[in-house]
């Protein structure tokens, strides 16, 4: 006969319960706290981003009037932008001109779109720290004359007028040479009442000077260039 098999729980009384590990808790991730600026940081870059504009409009719109005191002053006082170019190989530094008008050499030329009388015509480039143009050879002659063959207008004053019939002089007191003028054939024509000289764009682009009345034409003012 088979024997049975029985199972049956048993205990030791000296056992000791099964040990329990204990799990320390998921370290808790601490937020990274953002760094915190001094509250004056915002006011220092302010400050310094409006020193920064300050220097820029200084080297821009100062700088050109800060040159020799032999420049005329009304030219400092009437413009506040200016057009620029290197100075090199003259120099160090730059040529300025007022905005509007052309350098050629050392003297900026600024052509009007108004006409005047020549005496208003003077005042109005005195107005400016300059005078009408004083021209005194040949290369500045074609270099007007050229600029003037891209306007209209048929008569540009320059600086050159007769108190007298045939006693012609400049503006600045250029004594003037009659073998540095550049009159039109058959000119000038020495009237009584023509006693104001203007070029006439027309006529092309050497000899276009003309006497006429001093009645209303366009101009052309010259001022010594400002070097920075």
């Amino acid at each position: 006969m088979a024997s049975e098999v029985t199972y049956a729980e048993v205990k030791f009384k000296n056992a000791s319960p099964a040990a329990v590990v204990e799990v320390p808790p998921e370290t808790k991730k601490h937020k990274q706290r953002r760094q915190k600026y001094p509250l004056w940081l915002p006011w220092l870059i302010s400050l310094l981003l409006l020193l920064l504009c300050i220097a820029l409009v200084t080297v821009f719109f100062v700088a050109p009037f800060s040159r020799r005191g032999d420049e005329p002053t009304a030219l400092q006082q009437k413009f506040m932008k200016w057009q620029c170019v290197s100075a090199v190989p003259q120099g160090k530094g730059w040529m300025c001109c007022p905005d509007g008008s052309k350098h050629f050499q050392k003297s900026c030329y600024y052509v009007s779109s108004d006409r005047m009388s020549w005496v208003e015509s003077q005042q109005n480039c005195t107005g400016m720290g300059s005078h009408l143009v004083v021209i005194n050879s040949r290369e500045e002659q074609d270099f007007l004359s050229k600029d003037l063959q891209q306007l209209r207008g048929e008569n540009y004053y320059i600086g050159l007028r007769a108190q007298n019939v045939g006693e012609w002089q400049w503006v600045d007191r250029t004594p003037f040479n009659m073998t540095a003028a550049f009159w039109r054939e058959y000119e000038p024509s020495n009237m009584v009442d023509q006693k104001c000289v203007v070029i006439h764009r027309p006529s092309g682009l050497h000899d276009n000077w003309n006497d006429v009345k001093c009645e209303r034409h366009f101009r052309i003012c010259e001022a010594t260039i400002v070097t920075v």
